[in-house]
């Protein structure tokens, strides 16, 4: 893994630096993006996701958007809210793990054909760490999504996250794949709505560890 040195010290700051299990210690059963950028992200899903596969759910809550059809063998589920996971129809396991301070994924190399993070990777205070984990658990030839929107909380929100544009939260994931390990075919995807404010954009940056 190489080190965050190019980024400024205070980008991973947040307004509230208290422990995070008490900001998600109950449950919010709503769903961060809309209906339209729901569907954007689920044929986007089609398109990335092995179908049959074994999937994990980074930074997990109430609904994955996994399309049926793709029919995965397994999904498992890593939250900070036992109860919004539990209530996942999709997920077959899950388990409640704070990245920000246990950055180490609690699963074997190689595990998962599929790795989705979706409207969550803002809050990460180590992603380029988290981001090397993912690589490792990843079986060769899986992928890594990344999805997020405009919407955050943003006193969970790191501090360079707030200060930038759409397109530079798209710069700033794909730096954190270029850092954290060996991914090929790094791509981008963007899906507006055709009027603004009526409807929630979708951003997604996703790669794949080569093959063997």
């Amino acid at each position: 893994m190489m080190p965050l040195a190019e980024f400024p010290q205070d980008y991973f700051r947040r307004q509230d630096e208290s422990d995070d299990s008490l900001f998600y210690s109950f449950p919010r059963l709503v769903v961060h993006i809309d209906q339209q950028a729901i569907n954007a992200l689920q044929d986007l899903f089609r398109k990335v996701l092995p179908p049959g596969g074994v999937y994990l759910d980074l930074m997990s809550s109430w609904r994955s958007h996994i399309p049926p059809e793709l029919k995965p063998a397994g999904v498992v589920g890593l939250g900070m809210n036992a109860a919004e996971m539990a209530d996942n129809p999709q997920l077959d396991d899950y388990i409640v793990h704070n990245l920000n301070t246990l950055p180490r994924l609690p699963y074997d190399d190689q595990t998962f054909d599929a790795v989705m993070c979706t409207v969550s990777v803002q809050y990460l205070v180590r992603p380029v760490a988290i981001f090397a984990e993912v690589y490792r658990v990843l079986k060769p030839g899986g992928s890594f999504v990344v999805s997020f929107s405009n919407r955050c909380f943003p006193n969970k929100a790191v501090r360079a996250w707030l200060s930038m544009t759409d397109r530079q939260h798209i710069s700033l994931v794909e730096r954190y794949f270029e850092l954290s390990a060996e991914w090929t075919n790094l791509k981008t995807f963007s899906k507006k709505p055709i009027i603004p404010m009526q409807h929630d954009p979708l951003y997604a940056v996703w790669a794949s560890k080569p093959s063997a």
